[in-house]
């Protein structure tokens, strides 16, 4: 009786992925070609059981014997001896893993942010992200199609759960795309998640036919005599043990590695150009690699044509009981975890805030304290905005360019005042960019020293713009040329 359905076996996921990435496919485009939905083709390419029939078929538009890929016969004696010639590959992928994994727990094991008395595991309080395929601010919608869903009459909470569009898992996306752009405003968890992945494939559970590779991008640009981004991966290793320098190029031109790229933003404007052509070259050279970089929304045009861009969705409501539940439990204090979930029900503004990572954070040091929200809720809005503003950038040392040397911390908290009490008093929840634009220009044009050009006036408003929405999170494009307070 035939077998109803086959798995990959783990050697032949990196026979897999080698053929995609010749072909330049995604496992979107493999399940196009072979009549079916995505999700068989994920699975397929995972290592996952897969009927027989799309087995077979998978296998044959990537060119592979079906049988070999699912161990069913072993490959023929030429080959045998044609692969022996080469390195042990998969001994060395395991023997460098084991000389990094210190390295990699010791990097990424743990978070500590804001007011953090200790470091917290990763493992202890990690909340699964979720990923929105199509970038928010990118759809095409009218303000009248925003407002569809929202509660005009209850505006402190309407915008929870606002985006509609379906969410992936984290992980399923990574698996998904070979090389992968998470993008998400600030706080949103982007490096969370890529110290998650990195311990994860450290500790076997994902990816554990690859080395990991965390690599914070501000780091890599200010690094001592500007070397490639191989030479930098390559003096990681070296301190963790590993001898022999060839080894790092074996090991990427083999595709077997997770290469984490995190923090593109934060890079200064001088390294900018240099930092994007190392990044360009070596994904270029060492393509059959996997790749997941991270950036703000809204920090800079770049265009990475081979990556997919995704956006990291705010926290629901279950995540948000997630993450509550686990912190407090770090803490010894589970029945306080309680406490703050029914608090949290309670409060619906407060809410809002939580579907922030970050400001979710803040608001469970806050409850720590206390043991309840604070009575003024102005008091809570003003600590997250100090958080968003000043604290979130200074407490690791990110300095960002100045788009407007004249608009100091102050000054933008002036300008976003006057254009809160602007609009919210027309009850315009949603407003379009040029009007924000203007009320931008209205400002500065009043500042001392001011360039009274028209069209200097324009170009700083719209630098001024995305510098808000990017370094700050304040303003957010819900939809193309459409803001709102976040």
């Amino acid at each position: 009786m035939a077998v109803r359905s086959l798995t990959a076996v783990p050697e032949s996921l990196e026979q897999i992925n080698r053929a995609l990435t010749e072909r330049e496919w995604s496992r979107e485009d493999l399940a196009e070609r072979c009549g079916c939905s995505r999700q068989p083709a994920v699975k397929f390419c995972s290592g996952k059981a897969v009927s027989r029939k799309l087995f077979v078929s998978f296998c044959k538009a990537l060119a592979l014997d079906w049988e070999v890929v699912a161990g069913l016969k072993s490959v023929t004696p030429l080959a045998e001896s044609a692969e022996s010639a080469e390195p042990d590959i998969t001994a060395l992928v395991q023997e460098i893993r084991q000389q990094v994994k210190a390295d990699i727990h010791a990097r990424c094991g743990t978070m500590r942010v804001l007011d953090m008395e200790q470091p917290i595991g990763i493992g202890d309080i990690y909340t699964s992200v979720n990923i929105l395929e199509r970038i928010s601010g990118r759809r095409r919608l009218a303000i009248d199609q925003l407002l569809e869903n929202c509660n005009v009459a209850d505006f402190d909470r309407f915008m929870l759960g606002q985006v509609h569009d379906e969410r992936v898992p984290g992980l399923e996306a990574v698996e998904r795309y070979d090389k992968l752009m998470v993008l998400g405003k600030p706080g949103a968890g982007k490096t969370t998640f890529m110290k998650r992945l990195a311990t994860l494939c450290n500790q076997g559970k994902f990816q554990a036919q690859r080395v990991p590779v965390f690599a914070t991008l501000k780091e890599f640009a200010e690094a001592q005599g500007r070397p490639s981004l191989q030479d930098y991966i390559a003096q990681q290793w070296q301190a963790c043990g590993l001898k022999e320098p060839t080894s790092v190029e074996q090991v990427l031109k083999n595709g077997r590695a997770l290469i984490l790229l995190d923090g593109l933003d934060e890079v200064q404007e001088s390294d900018h150009s240099r930092i994007l052509q190392a990044i360009k070259g070596f994904t270029n050279e060492f393509r059959t690699c996997q790749f997941v970089m991270t950036c703000r929304i809204a920090a800079r045009e770049y265009t990475f044509q081979q990556f997919t861009e995704v956006e990291v969705a705010d926290f629901n409501r279950e995540q948000i009981k997630e993450f509550a539940t686990k912190w407090f439990k770090t803490k010894e204090d589970p029945k306080k975890g309680q406490y703050f979930i029914k608090r949290l029900k309670d409060n619906k503004p407060i809410q809002e805030l939580a579907t922030n990572p970050l400001l979710l954070t803040l608001l469970c040091l806050v409850f720590g304290e206390a043991a309840d929200f604070p009575a003024n809720r102005s008091e809570l809005y003003k600590e997250g905005l100090d958080v968003l503003l000043k604290k979130w950038d200074a407490k690791r040392n990110i300095e960002r360019d100045q788009v407007y040397k004249k608009l100091s911390l102050k000054r933008k908290e002036d300008l976003l005042s006057q254009l809160a009490f602007k609009t919210f008093e027309r009850g315009d929840y949603f407003f379009k960019q040029a009007v924000v634009e203007q009320q931008i220009i209205d400002y500065i044009r009043n500042l001392p020293g001011a360039n009274e050009d028209e069209e200097a006036l324009q170009l700083d408003s719209e630098a001024v713009l995305k510098s808000i929405e990017a370094q700050h999170g304040l303003l957010v494009e819900r939809a193309r040329g459409i803001y709102s307070f976040s």
